[in-house]
């Protein structure tokens, strides 16, 4: 069986959500850095076999396969096909997963994976009457950039509550503090303003022409302990979760190219050794990555004592150190050491491909190791891959 090897891994800076990328289509988002993976390694797009991309929310200018339309945009021949997939949060991690599978299987050599998500421009949308001409009512209006709507009436109402509410349970269920949460994301924000001064995310980043960032919209290095102290609870007036301690609202798109041994005149940045895949309740969806990350350690004949680092997207601080306190055989000092979601951003679809792809990267720039990648998806399910080099 052909192993799968990332050739390259790219991503834009991440906007907040209103910032500096709002203006942008989430096609074109996603054109810029399907546009700069062949441009980097000099790949003839004519080659690639599939275009496989994430985007969670499917609602805008991104309804109509935006994969597809993103390759065309990007001035692919019309010959090279497109597929979007939907896992939510975990959507591009789930296109490399599902294009690492083709290339394994022989059905591919070259593919192009990533994903994107505009969350500044995901549409207000409106339920639409079971009748031509409803005599009686108002239509409901619904947010569709983040969060549950048009629920099914025959969910279990405990299984639907919000991310932010699931994120206090899971404070309360592995006691975890304030204090511990705002630490974390300190943490997150002084590791990424330091990767983006030293240069460290240098080789993984595409401008988006007319809309350049010197670094991610989110990250704020000058925040303190005493401020994130001071920020109000969310989800609860006795809870620990804020906005300072959650990731925020985001526009982005992260694109990785995976071929076989072989495939591309370049050396490769890591092999995909281990996928795994994992379902949990909807209300305690943030440590579904747990046994997620184990199955795929175990397909890759590997175990913790292996790894040399964890890239977890950080949904939520208490679900990260929730993870964290699950992965009994981790160093905390391994997990997110040049940042994380907290600080980066989480535009739903584009994060599986920043995670690989910072994973990807961080292997090259080392010489060589063990990563695993994971990331918590909403509705209970979390996706997991180990990378070694």
């Amino acid at each position: 069986m052909p192993s799968t090897w990332i050739y390259d891994a790219v991503r834009t800076p991440f906007g907040r959500a209103g910032g500096a990328l709002s203006g942008v289509r989430p096609d074109d988002l996603a054109a810029t850095v399907m546009a700069a993976s062949v441009a980097r390694t000099g790949l003839d797009p004519a080659r690639i076999d599939d275009v496989i991309f994430g985007d969670a929310n499917q609602a805008g200018e991104d309804n109509r396969d935006v994969a597809r339309f993103g390759a065309l945009l990007a001035g692919f021949p019309s010959s090279v096909p497109g597929v979007t997939v939907n896992r939510l949060c975990g959507s591009s991690l789930e296109a490399v997963i599902q294009g690492s599978r083709a290339i394994e299987a022989g059905d591919a050599d070259i593919v192009l994976t990533g994903g994107v998500e505009s969350m500044s421009r995901a549409p207000y949308v409106v339920e639409k009457s079971p009748k031509p001409f409803p005599a009686v009512g108002n239509p409901t209006m619904w947010n569709t950039s983040i969060g549950w709507r048009m629920t099914n009436p025959r969910l279990r109402k405990d299984w639907t509550i919000s991310n932010g509410e699931s994120a206090e349970k899971l404070a309360g269920l592995y006691e975890i503090s304030r204090e511990e949460q705002d630490a974390f994301a300190l943490r997150s924000h002084r590791a990424a303003a330091d990767a983006w001064a030293t240069g460290v995310f240098d080789g993984e980043i595409v401008q988006v022409s007319g809309n350049e960032l010197a670094r991610d919209e989110s990250i704020r290095e000058d925040t303190t302990l005493d401020k994130l102290a001071g920020l109000k609870t969310l989800f609860a007036a006795d809870g620990s979760v804020t906005a300072g301690n959650s990731s925020p609202i985001n526009d982005g798109a992260s694109a990785v190219l995976i071929g076989a041994e072989g495939a591309l005149d370049s050396e490769p940045l890591a092999r995909i050794a281990g996928r795994g895949v994992f379902g949990n309740d909807p209300d305690v969806f943030g440590i579904a990555p747990v046994e997620a990350a184990n199955r795929a350690l175990a397909r890759a004949g590997r175990t913790w004592a292996d790894v040399d680092f964890v890239e977890l997207n950080e949904a939520f601080a208490s679900q990260s150190l929730a993870c964290a306190k699950l992965w009994t055989e981790l160093d905390p000092a391994k997990l997110n050491v040049h940042g994380g979601a907290l600080a980066i951003g989480h535009p739903l679809g584009a994060s599986g491909g920043r995670v690989v792809g910072r994973a990807a990267h961080e292997l090259a720039r080392r010489g060589g190791g063990v990563a695993v990648v994971a990331i918590c998806i909403g509705v209970g399910q979390g996706l997991a891959v180990v990378l070694e080099r």
